[in-house]
């Protein structure tokens, strides 16, 4: 079957795309670029490096963008998904929902719609099993933004390995965040994984931080080989 991934550049859809090409062909990833970095629907940080992701992957993107704004943006989710029908001939759609329901929901009426297949691999998965996988398996993560207590500045830009997994266990005892992020503490954006055939380096970058609430910005990078 051939599948569109519902791209970030994170690593829930980064994931998800690995799990999906274990199962059938992924055609195309079909990223949005909202103008408001307050979607209720889409990733924001560093979401202009989804092209790159994209080399990286070797796998086709198309990428559209929206002013963001709630509901109306599923109108254009629906349009940039249709157009995947149309260039790729896709029969399914691929998601990185963990836990949010309101994503989910609004994905599979707009799938339903299409006659689409919605496949969400990671939907419920055991939270503490999955990040341990992505250190295992070699995923590079780097945190690109946080917005709780208690992360501070030294967050941003830090790759998600072993140290950073057990602080992330203690936050999540004591301060009650969700490990993987989904309950909008932290934004992440992969350099690297098991199935890039190429990756990317950060040349550039920058950081905004006030009061629990901040963004590692990729100002330049490029794509090279392993």
């Amino acid at each position: 079957m051939k599948l569109g991934v519902l791209f970030s550049g994170g690593k829930d859809s980064v994931y998800a795309t690995y799990r999906a090409m274990q199962k059938e062909e992924v055609s195309c990833l079909i990223s949005i670029v909202s103008e408001n970095c307050e979607s209720y629907m889409f990733h924001t940080p560093n979401i202009h490096l989804t092209s790159l992701q994209a080399e990286a992957m070797d796998i086709p993107i198309l990428e559209y963008t929206t002013q963001g704004i709630e509901e109306a943006e599923l109108v254009d989710l629906k349009h940039a998904i249709s157009c995947a029908v149309e260039q790729y001939g896709i029969e399914g759609i691929v998601t990185g929902a963990v836990l949010s329901v309101y994503q989910a929901t609004r994905i599979q009426k707009i799938c339903d719609s299409l006659d689409l297949w919605c496949y969400n691999p990671l939907w419920h998965i055991d939270q503490d099993q999955y990040m341990q996988c992505l250190i295992d398996e070699g995923f590079e993560v780097l945190v690109s933004g946080v917005f709780s207590a208690p992360f501070d500045e030294t967050w941003l830009g830090r790759r998600i390995d072993d140290e950073a997994l057990r602080l992330l266990r203690i936050y999540a005892a004591k301060y009650g965040i969700t490990l993987t992020g989904e309950g909008g503490e932290l934004e992440t954006l992969v350099t690297d994984a098991p199935f890039f055939v190429k990756k990317i380096v950060v040349l550039e970058s920058e950081s905004v931080y006030a009061n629990y609430n901040g963004r590692y910005i990729v100002l330049r990078a490029e794509v090279v080989e392993k």
